[in-house]
């Protein structure tokens, strides 16, 4: 019989192949004596069993429910537990990266009971509706098969109604009206009730993890990035840490040094009162990492510390996902990062002159492929005049097209020989097929560190964000340089 679930105390990077990318470096993060909330890895032998036969390899959950059983002691108190639940994510994590193509839930062990146990011992009925809300919009769209856009319709028909411009300043009573609306949507798209049971819950969220990994868009992104079909996805489940608890909680992503430049500096973006996939999906606009510092001082050094220690351990740029929970520092995920041709240059050569890599390791990770990435158009601005707008430079180039609101539309229009840019509130992963057609990509929301940046950066690909209009011609010419559209 094969084992099908390491502890994280248990594995560390060496054991990618087995427990995917995230969970070696969870456990590694672990092994380092970082800040990590405990977990169990589901591994991709057990994902290559379930896909080849159609079901879930014997003993696999025995072994999750004896993983769980030790998370629930470790915290006091169990899944689900209705005065005072224990709750856990369930997120993919092949051996390489595939960013945002795959499945993740978070919450999952909220019901109609321990709802109301989370508002009691958070403090925060808003909080925790919220969370009911965020699980039932996630299992609903990547369990249940619920079209997504189905839920963010309601959600924007509800800041509509109430008239507010995010989610943020919804109230605990709008967010338990939309989950009743939730459910009710989902019963009528599946003919299914949304399953109450916390161990339903979990299992039906591992195996649609599994099953992800043969989703159109991750099958496209593979073929992109030459990555073998028949690697499988690990499952990481982890207790919940809360970003969106208040003013002193918040989420964000870190990288140890610029992804589109190899500069060294504090880099990344922040959100306060937000969970991490707010972040890295780009539904609201971010703050500079470096604001974390006025913030929240204590979380913003001990941040600093950690990705020193990262960087160090990995001689590399580090890809770091963080939450900071009531002014206590979480640190959730990293990753060597993605980065653009000029990055992996200038990377290479400090960390050569620093004396963590020699200069076969530097050699080995420049190519003649990044080279000729090296050569980014751009636009001559002495031509072009004074720009519009200005963004958040995601991906450095510059490209000219056809505004195209829609996927489809753009992947339609660009193989009729068409130049067209994508223009989107914020991209999803269903958009990555049009994001592959385009020249280019621009969203009205995210940040540097959201899915399309990071997808953008790695295909070479011109990407902008959150675009504000220049209020004078003076004060865009000593702007910065962005990308450029």
């Amino acid at each position: 019989m094969v084992r099908c679930v390491y502890d994280f105390a248990e594995g560390g990077r060496d054991l990618a192949g087995l427990l995917g990318g995230k969970g070696a470096n969870l456990a590694e993060m672990t092994r380092l004596g970082l800040p990590v909330p405990p977990g169990f890895v589901v591994t991709t032998e057990a994902c290559r069993a379930y896909l080849a036969g159609g079901a879930e390899p014997a003993g696999m959950s025995r072994e999750v429910s004896q993983h769980l059983a030790a998370l629930e002691r470790s915290a006091g108190r169990r899944l689900g537990q209705p005065d005072d639940p224990l709750l856990v994510s369930v997120r993919s994590g092949a051996r390489f990266s595939m960013p945002g193509m795959m499945v993740t839930v978070l919450d999952i062990g909220l019901n109609d009971d321990s709802v109301e146990g989370l508002a009691k011992t958070s403090g925060s009925r808003r909080f925790a509706w919220d969370s009911y809300r965020r699980l039932l919009q996630m299992f609903g769209a990547t369990v249940m098969g619920v079209d997504s856009a189905l839920f963010e319709n309601v959600m924007t028909e509800m800041k509509a109604v109430r008239g507010v411009p995010d989610d943020v300043h919804l109230t605990a009573d709008d967010l338990a009206a939309l989950v009743e609306t939730y459910k009710r949507l989902i019963r009528d798209e599946t003919g299914q009730d949304f399953p109450q049971s916390p161990a339903e819950q979990l299992r039906r969220a591992v195996l649609a993890v599994f099953g992800s990994w043969n989703g159109a868009r991750a099958r496209l992104y593979r073929r992109r990035e030459r990555i073998p079909d028949d690697l499988g996805t690990a499952v990481t489940v982890q207790r919940m840490v809360y970003g969106n608890l208040g003013a002193d909680s918040g989420s964000g992503v870190a990288f140890t040094r610029d992804p589109a430049t190899g500069r060294r500096g504090v880099y990344g973006d922040y959100l306060p009162d937000a969970q991490g996939e707010d972040v890295v999906a780009g539904i609201r606009n971010t703050v500079p990492l470096s604001d974390l510092e006025h913030l929240d001082p204590r979380s913003y050094r001990q941040l600093l510390d950690h990705v020193d220690t990262l960087e160090r351990h990995y001689r590399d740029l580090c890809d770091i996902e963080f939450t900071i929970e009531r002014g206590t520092l979480w640190m959730l995920q990293t990753r060597v990062g993605k980065r653009t041709a000029e990055a992996a240059f200038a990377i290479a050569a400090e960390l050569t002159d620093e004396g963590l890599i020699n200069d076969d390791e530097a050699l080995a990770r420049v190519g003649g492929e990044g080279l000729a990435r090296l050569m980014f158009p751009r636009f001559d601005v002495a031509r072009v005049g004074d720009p519009l707008v200005r963004g958040i430079p995601a991906s450095p180039g510059a490209a000219v097209g056809a505004a195209v609101f829609d996927s489809v539309e753009a992947v339609r229009r660009a193989a009729a020989g068409e130049n067209v840019v994508l223009v989107r509130q914020e991209t999803t992963p269903d958009d990555l097929p049009g994001m592959v057609a385009a020249q280019a990509v621009l969203t009205s929301r995210g940040g540097k560190t959201s899915h399309a940046a990071v997808v953008a950066r790695v295909w070479a690909k011109c990407a902008c964000a959150g675009p504000r209009s220049c209020p004078s011609t003076s004060t865009a010419a000593a702007s910065p340089p962005g990308t450029a559209l």
